[in-house]
């Protein structure tokens, strides 16, 4: 598990060590829309997005006469959008089954505790970041992505990423601007699709960049407590001119009531 090539060592990559995992299920998919719009039917729930009446929507999806917007200091691309939501990604005028439909896309603009009641409600749970990354490496050793090293072996694209000149123009080479549908190009070896790119995707454990000394480690499941839960597998805005975490053994930690439209989760048992 971790990584050291390529890493951003201030997340706590490395150091590639040993864990040892009972056995466990996990989902071939993300959560998807229509997944989650059956458990608001089932449950009347409220995302934290929609509680909040905003959400975190990448600018270049927003229309040119979208009126200006608070963005994020140092990732100016980020827009505060109020009215943006699971049903609405690009805030109020956007709808999930507009533009050929993305009832099959990944649920987006959920925060750690949306997917936290999901997975309640739906008898799951989230997977533990090692759970995540065993899987997503779909019994490949040691190998940057689900699928071996190279991004585009051949020249054709494994996986959703941000191509073009980044944050200006996305090019959508590998097929897409903004989410895919969950089961989009290869699965890996162990038949989960987008384990790399498309949507960052929480996990249950909390984030630290200390990695603790025992080897091997035992079913690890993070830190007992912290600021930040993990995230794994990087998203549609990944570019290597400045992120490339879409690499297996990348992390990302974010506060659990962060929400944007790159953030969805897929369940373990």
């Amino acid at each position: 598990m971790g990584n050291e090539e390529d890493a951003y060592p201030a997340d706590g990559e490395g150091p590639v060590r040993e864990v040892i995992l009972s056995g466990f299920a996990i989902s071939a998919t993300a959560v998807t829309n229509a997944e989650f719009a059956e458990f608001v039917g089932a449950t009347g729930h409220r995302t934290t997005a929609e509680v909040e009446g905003w959400s975190f929507v990448f600018a270049g999806l927003l229309p040119d006469d979208f009126p200006p917007t608070r963005g994020v200091l140092g990732a100016e691309w980020w827009r505060q959008v109020e009215g943006a939501d699971w049903r609405h990604p690009e805030g109020p005028n956007s709808r999930i089954t507009a533009n050929g439909d993305r009832w099959h896309h990944p649920v987006v603009h959920v925060s750690w505790f949306d997917a936290v009641g999901f997975a309640a409600w739906a008898d799951g749970r989230l997977p533990t970041e090692a759970q995540w990354e065993y899987a997503a490496r779909g019994g490949l050793d040691q190998k940057r992505l689900p699928w071996g090293d190279e991004t585009a072996p051949n020249g054709r694209h494994q996986c959703n990423i941000f191509t073009g000149t980044f944050p200006v123009e996305d090019t959508a080479e590998d097929g897409w601007a903004g989410t895919c549908p969950v089961d989009e190009y290869e699965p890996n070896g162990y038949g989960l699709y987008n384990c790399s790119g498309n949507v960052w995707e929480w996990c249950a454990d909390w984030f630290t960049a200390h990695r603790p000394d025992e080897d091997p480690l035992l079913d690890p499941s993070g830190p007992p407590m912290g600021l930040d839960r993990v995230a794994k597998g990087g998203s549609y805005l990944c570019h290597d001119s400045y992120c490339h975490r879409y690499r297996v053994g990348a992390r990302l930690g974010l506060l659990p009531d962060s929400t944007l439209g790159h953030h969805g989760f897929r369940l373990a048992r």
